[in-house]
């Protein structure tokens, strides 16, 4: 957990499991890699939980970021209670570095996923593309400056923050999956992958999966 970004009392923690309910078999049945995933639980929307690394992605240019997602455990009770986009995100936090906002030097760069196929619940989620799939914005005065305060492609958010005219490009500070503050919710994310890398949830650690 990071502790300064998390709010109440949620957990997110390394688990077996989850399985698909008992009419679910194949592939989507189980853990996509090894037998365990990231477990998060978040009882409403005063709580938030995030999950990252603090150390191995800083100084990270974001704009090599080229590709990211993950897979997921969805239920059918996290929909009824925030409907089909009731998923957890993905968060990077960032130095946009742009040449307009000289003295920031912080930003979250998020990514929404798309309301979530009924296909899928209540089992494992084929890898879902945060390049492709939903909107990502930016926090503070670097979401105003970019234009993507609220909802931008992949893309937009790229060259919004390719800022060529600046003395530095946008740097990664931390990346995490977060969930919240918005609804409750209780599934797993495995798979998260990060360009070059997978990381695999288990029980006992996460390991990184060279992508070939």
């Amino acid at each position: 957990m990071i502790a300064r970004n998390t709010i109440g009392s949620p957990v997110a923690d390394l688990r077996d499991g989850p399985y698909g309910s008992y009419d679910k078999t194949g592939i989507y049945a189980r853990p996509p890699y090894g037998q365990g995933s990231l477990g998060i639980t978040v009882a409403d929307n005063t709580e938030k939980a995030e999950f990252g690394n603090e150390v191995d992605f800083y100084g990270d240019p974001v704009l090599g970021l080229k590709s990211v997602g993950f897979r997921v455990f969805q239920t059918g009770e996290n929909v009824l209670l925030g409907g089909s986009a009731n998923l957890p995100n993905i968060r990077f936090e960032i130095d946009p570095n742009l040449t307009s906002l000289p003295a920031t030097n912080y930003s979250s760069l998020v990514w929404v996923p798309a309301a979530f196929p009924t296909t899928y619940e209540n089992q494992w989620s084929p890898y879902i593309d945060a390049t492709t799939n939903g909107h990502w914005f930016l926090t503070g005065a670097a979401g105003g400056a970019t234009g993507c305060a609220v909802s931008c492609t992949w893309a937009q958010i790229k060259t919004g923050l390719d800022d060529s005219g600046s003395t530095g490009r946008p740097t990664i500070h931390t990346a995490a999956v977060s969930k919240g503050r918005d609804n409750a919710w209780v599934g797993a994310i495995d798979g998260l992958r990060i360009n070059q890398n997978i990381y695999d949830f288990e029980a006992d650690g996460v390991r990184a999966r060279r992508v070939n």
